[in-house]
């Protein structure tokens, strides 16, 4: 199993070679907390977090 990254730019966590959102090679495995949007558009967290995408987010990455 792959291990997941977190993108640098959208903090997208993914596998793989480049983020599936915004196509970046900038990743990390080196990421704090997690966030899973299902409604970004009620969710006040993504809201905060400029979010406006479904998926898996990283919620600090260095």
């Amino acid at each position: 199993m792959a291990k997941q990254k977190a993108c640098k730019i959208c903090n997208a966590i993914y596998e793989g070679d480049k983020c599936p959102r915004c196509e970046s090679k900038e990743s990390t495995e080196s990421f704090k907390g997690r966030i899973v949007v299902l409604n970004p558009e009620n969710s006040e967290i993504a809201q905060k977090l400029n979010l406006k995408n479904k998926g898996n987010f990283a919620i600090k990455t260095r």
